[in-house]
């Protein structure tokens, strides 16, 4: 019987911790399905600071270091400039890299970093408690905006591709999702683009994953991806927002 489905060899056979309906689980699958893909795991350093997937050393079988809150892209620049033959990516939650860590985001953006960052947005802070992030959207609640998220008061949510499209040493900035197959598939192969353009020595690259928290949003599973459909697609549209293999900016 030939096998037509089964585990990534990137990805570790135990369990994860993540809460029923977070797509946590599908993100680190699809960056193990790449890394199978070009057969670089032992090639692969994984870095993850603080945050839900602070656990992500135990899910992937490639090396994998721990970063300091939002510090995650400078630990890699270290890392990569001291291998620079190695695949480094960092994988950050919205408040890790959108809040503590912006300047490291942005600075790694302008240097030009070969590294390759995926970034979870799912608009909340997760493991501390559900509070606003960066990537809150107005009118949404949350422990720290229980009225809604107002501009106002709490200014207005981040678009973290958008930004991160200006700047020179950004190869590549895509958003995905991961609210059903076909997005699923399509944020697949753009992680795997991101690494491609991280082994071509291109510069930085950034996969922005619009993914969910039915914990601290309140929602069934079911409910989580509506959510992500409806409300943050609209305004986190999804798309290619820079490639410089194509000539730059192309958002779909």
């Amino acid at each position: 019987m030939n096998i037509v489905f089964e585990k990534p060899k990137a990805l570790a056979d135990v369990p994860f911790h993540y809460c029923p309906g977070c797509t946590h689980g599908i993100a680190h699958r699809l960056v193990a399905e790449a890394i199978d893909a070009l057969d670089i795991e032992g090639q692969t350093i994984g870095i993850a600071p603080v945050g839900c997937a602070v656990f992500a050393y135990n899910y992937f079988n490639c090396d994998m270091v721990q970063a300091p809150h939002g510090r995650a892209p400078a630990v890699a620049t270290g890392i990569k400039r001291a291998n620079p033959d190695k695949f480094v990516f960092t994988y950050q939650g919205d408040g890790d890299l959108a809040a503590i860590g912006t300047a490291e985001t942005i600075h790694s953006g302008a240097r030009g970093e070969n590294i390759t960052i995926i970034f979870i947005n799912n608009a909340i802070y997760g493991m501390t408690g559900g509070q606003m992030a960066p990537t809150t959207l107005l009118g949404q609640v949350t422990t720290t905006s229980p009225y809604g998220r107002k501009a106002e008061i709490q200014g207005n949510p981040l678009r973290i591709c958008e930004l991160m499209s200006t700047i020179e040493g950004v190869a590549y900035a895509e958003r995905v999702a991961l609210d059903n197959v076909k997005n699923i598939r399509r944020a697949k192969a753009a992680i795997q683009k991101a690494f491609e353009i991280q082994r071509d020595k291109k510069g930085l690259s950034i996969i922005e994953i619009l993914s969910t928290c039915p914990t601290n949003w309140g929602f069934s599973p079911a409910q989580s991806m509506d959510f992500v459909r409806e409300k943050m697609i609209p305004y986190y549209p999804l798309g290619v927002y820079k490639d410089i293999t194509k000539g730059g900016a192309n958002n779909e």
